[in-house]
This record gives structure tokens, C-alpha cells and sequence, in this order.
């Protein structure tokens, strides 16, 4: 199975984007591909068997579900992997100076078609590119 790749270029120093991203304070900012969308709520326990939980809501409470993964691998500040559902996704942080590459490979699901996914995922990494850059304390 091949997998999927998104990425943005964050204008900002890694350090605020690797905090952004995996701070739950931040997370339910930006956690969603579409403003009719939140996410109300966000657990994250960063260390190898620690697991992440945020939920995702449409506003008008007529659909969402909880996105659950367990960490396997961690680079403090640089790359994390987790497994979720029998997918594993990773992300990478790569420091170019004042911005910072996000990349980020994951397993594709069944259900939904390959471009379906990679858009979807790439509308929530614009998503906190934007909360990143102009939101984020």
C-alpha cells in the first residue's frame, strides 16, 4: 500500500511549531479540515506507548468521532510516529531557520479515496499552518 504525503512550510521557528502541534492547549485551534468543524477537546501523553485523543466535531453536532493513535517512536523536537488503527503515521519537522517543513506520511484507509484523504489531511495541516503563524501565543 502506498502511502500518502502532505506537507507545509510554517513561517515560524521550529521550536513554536513543534509546541503548536503537539500542545492540546493548541491542538483544538487548529485540528480540523473545515471551520464548520472543532475539536472540543485534546489529550496528549508524548512518550513511546503514550497515546494522543482528540475528538472532532462538526459544529451543528451532526456528526464526529475520536481520533485516537498510540506513540512508537519519538525525536524530541524533530519527528514523531504513531500507529492508529493498524495505520502508521509520521511526522517530521525540519528546521530551515526562521520556517520550518512539516511533512507528514501516513497509511491510506479503505473507505475513502486516495485524493480524498490526502486533501482532507492537507486542509488541517493549512489549517495550523494559519493558527501557527498568525494565532498562536
Amino acid at each position: 500500500m502506498n502511502k500518502i504525503v502532505v506537507t507545509a512550510t510554517i513561517h515560524a521557528p521550529i521550536e513554536k511549531v513543534w509546541d503548536c502541534y503537539t500542545n492540546p492547549t493548541h491542538i483544538v485551534n487548529w485540528n480540523f479540515a473545515d471551520p464548520s468543524w472543532h475539536c472540543p477537546s485534546a489529550e496528549n501523553d508524548m512518550k513511546i506507548g503514550g497515546t494522543y485523543k482528540a475528538r472532532m466535531e462538526a459544529k451543528d453536532g451532526s456528526f464526529g468521532f475520536d481520533f485516537e493513535a498510540v506513540y512508537i517512536a519519538i525525536n524530541e523536537g524533530k519527528s514523531f510516529t504513531f500507529e492508529f488503527g493498524g495505520r502508521i503515521s509520521t511526522y517530521e519537522f525540519n528546521d530551515l531557520g526562521a520556517d520550518t517543513l512539516v511533512s507528514i506520511t501516513f497509511d491510506p484507509e479503505t473507505e475513502n479515496s486516495i485524493e480524498l484523504q490526502k486533501n482532507g489531511w492537507q486542509l488541517i495541516l493549512n489549517n495550523f499552518k494559519l493558527y501557527t503563524e498568525n494565532k498562536a501565543k
